[in-house]
């Protein structure tokens, strides 16, 4: 962090005297109790700054009606009311025996044909014809906006990812994952490297993480990352040369209520050890977008590299078409990543000039979490983005595209951004 950066970010998040007990880097993973001894601030400094795990307690979702509504007395998901509510959806369905391309493949399914599998292969002893099925990624507060299942902890507002979607109105990154016992998600990094939470409504899963640059010891000697890190090949040395390296992971036993936090570029494996309903969101902001950026450089030289082994001869469109590829494959191009970074910095830009108004603040939006978490927060988001963007800017591949549809253009930007930086800091 540049010192500037420091002084304002040390100036507003700093120590309240709640630090979390029996912090054991590498050896154990914190476990958050109580809000009201645990603030922003707290979670700013500890964990999203440092790029740490934690895990806080059923008691940050115990205000949720999907807690009560959508769990049964017995503490399992409540079928029936499931059904009533979401039973004409069509959801994302994975199957967990099958491997395809280092993941599981997917189907659509209506909801409630999911749900009657679901209650057969339970009383089957969790066996089924159809194999083990979970349903994954199913944008459910997309599809049902008037459904009041849960409320965004505080801890993880600041998610420039879903901001960004949202204003564009294309796609966005919160998700429902419901699946029964023995159901499970392959080794894997979350999308664009971002951070990710958690939490169970019921159920219980095992949680397998790794910190970032850890995965570089589980590939193959092919270069692959592994499918399943419990499988016994990875102990084969001619085919995983340099398992042996590798720390063992960080083990999380997630109970019915709780939230895992999941660092940026961590890779994890999951799985459910009780029938599981959980709701996801992934997130980028101010102290992982640097990570993104870096993931995107990774990627276009990927496809880069890729490319020049099937073509002896530059085409005409070289660069147009490594960002196609890209963005095909992550989901983002250059381009987009300067319109990302564009209106994220807009917004800051716009409550740094117009300040905290109480109408913003009242909306469950992008916008009122900006607002909730302050001018001096405004700040610390403008300066990262200046220094993400001035990388951006001056980066080879980019300046080799069409900028001229981008408005403004990134110098413009840039500038304004500054001035804005330093009107504040006044």
């Amino acid at each position: 962090m540049d010192r500037a950066t420091f002084a304002c970010s040390t100036a507003f998040f700093r120590d309240s005297g709640n630090s979390p007990a029996g912090a054991h880097p590498g050896g154990h993973v914190d476990f958050i109790d109580k809000a009201e001894s645990f603030g922003y601030s707290d979670f700013f400094r500890d964990y999203l700054l440092p790029n740490r795990p934690c895990v806080f307690s059923a008691k940050f979702t115990e205000d949720w009606s999907s807690r009560r509504t959508w769990v049964a007395r017995d503490g399992k998901p409540n079928f029936e009311h499931l059904l009533r509510e979401f039973g004409d959806a069509v959801v994302p369905v994975a199957k967990c025996d099958v491997k395809e391309y280092n993941s599981n493949p997917k189907e659509q399914l209506p909801f409630k044909e999911f749900l009657e599998y679901w209650r057969e292969y339970i009383g089957n002893g969790y066996r089924s014809s159809r194999g083990c099925l979970y349903l994954k990624d199913w944008h459910l507060s997309r599809a049902f906006p008037e459904q009041d299942v849960y409320t965004t902890p505080v801890y993880f507002s600041s998610d420039w990812l879903n901001e960004y979607w949202d204003a564009v109105a294309v796609d966005d990154f919160r998700f429902v994952y419901m699946g029964p016992k023995g159901s499970w998600t392959p080794f894997h990094a979350d999308v664009f490297r971002s951070y990710s939470w958690s939490a169970n409504v019921c159920g219980r899963k095992r949680w397998l993480l790794y910190p970032a640059g850890q995965e570089e010891f589980l590939k193959d000697c092919h270069g692959n990352l592994p499918f399943d890190v419990t499988a016994p090949e990875l102990r084969d040395e001619r085919i995983y040369p340099r398992f042996s390296r590798s720390r063992a992971p960080l083990e999380i036993l997630q109970e019915a209520g709780e939230i895992v936090f999941v660092p940026s570029g961590w890779h994890h494996q999951v799985q459910n050890l009780e029938d599981t309903i959980s709701i996801n969101h992934n997130w980028v902001n101010g102290c992982n977008v640097s990570v993104m950026w870096s993931f995107l450089q990774d990627e276009l030289a990927a496809v880069q590299r890729e490319l020049r082994q099937w073509k002896e001869e530059p085409m005409d469109d070289w660069h147009l078409q490594c960002q196609l590829i890209m963005k095909s494959c992550t989901g983002i191009d250059y381009k987009e990543f300067y319109n990302f970074l564009k209106v994220i910095a807009e917004n800051r830009i716009s409550i740094l000039e117009k300040g905290l108004d109480e109408e913003s603040s009242s909306r469950n939006d992008s916008k009122a979490a900006i607002s909730t978490l302050g001018m001096l927060h405004a700040v610390f988001d403008l300066k990262r983005t200046v220094k993400v963007l001035s990388s951006l800017s001056a980066n080879e591949d980019f300046r080799k595209l069409e900028l001229t549809s981008l408005s403004p253009a990134p110098e413009v930007l840039l500038q304004r951004l500054e001035s804005a930086i330093d009107t504040a800091l006044l």
